[in-house]
């Protein structure tokens, strides 16, 4: 089976680090003060899909400038590499290792995965990835159909993995297996509306996920 993984909230444990470097951002910018639950919602978007949603009513200006700042306060914090989910590690490998293939579905740029993928020395455990800004973002399904041709697997025979109901949402758009992760960006009760197969509070839960354990 394809494990096609989001990964901030479910892979790396990031939203500190997101929610800070946006509330810094969007007061550099003078944007109207924001709440650290209302950044945690749009993780897992594109950044210009998260500022539209975080600003809907600013001007194109301060969009282009919160975006700007985003990425100057990201890259300041990056004093140590972001911690993985406890499990994280050895449960890639036990997938790998009872034949399962993994991908990355993400709303990350393809230079911030890289940079993750580098700094955790990665990138060789996954056969593809797709970024937010290399196609439509989430919850649009166009980055798991293209994830499906490239590796050429069939939509029955991959599951989606992730913390937000975009994650989930984009694989049922296309009638793809979901598992929801109970502890990243949203909560269990709003995992639940979008209908995925489990909801595991830990990542190494995976393995006892019927399909990928048979």
């Amino acid at each position: 089976m394809l494990v096609i993984l989001d990964w901030d909230g479910t892979v790396c444990n990031s939203e500190a680090r997101i929610v800070g470097c946006m509330l810094r951002a969007a007061a550099r910018v003078g944007l109207p003060a924001l709440s650290p639950g209302a950044v945690s919602n749009i993780i897992g978007l594109g950044l210009p899909e998260a500022v539209a949603t975080l600003f809907p009513e600013a001007v194109d200006k301060d969009r282009q400038a919160l975006k700007q700042f985003y990425s100057e306060e990201w890259m300041a914090a990056r004093v140590e590499p972001l911690p993985l989910f406890d499990g994280v590690l050895d449960t890639l490998d036990a997938l790998l290792c009872q034949g399962h293939q993994l991908a990355v579905a993400t709303g990350k740029s393809r230079r911030g995965l890289s940079r993750e993928f580098e700094e955790h020395g990665m990138e060789h455990l996954f056969i593809a990835s797709r970024c937010a800004d290399e196609t439509a973002s989430k919850p649009d399904p166009l980055m798991l159909s293209e994830l499906l041709a490239e590796v050429d697997c069939g939509v029955d025979d991959a599951v989606m993995v992730g913390d937000t109901t975009y994650d989930l949402a984009m694989a049922a758009a296309i009638g793809m297996p979901a598992v929801g992760v109970s502890y990243g960006a949203h909560c269990p009760s709003r995992l639940r509306e979008c209908n995925p197969q489990a909801i595991i509070d830990e990542f190494s839960g995976l393995l006892g996920w019927p399909p990928l354990s048979s």
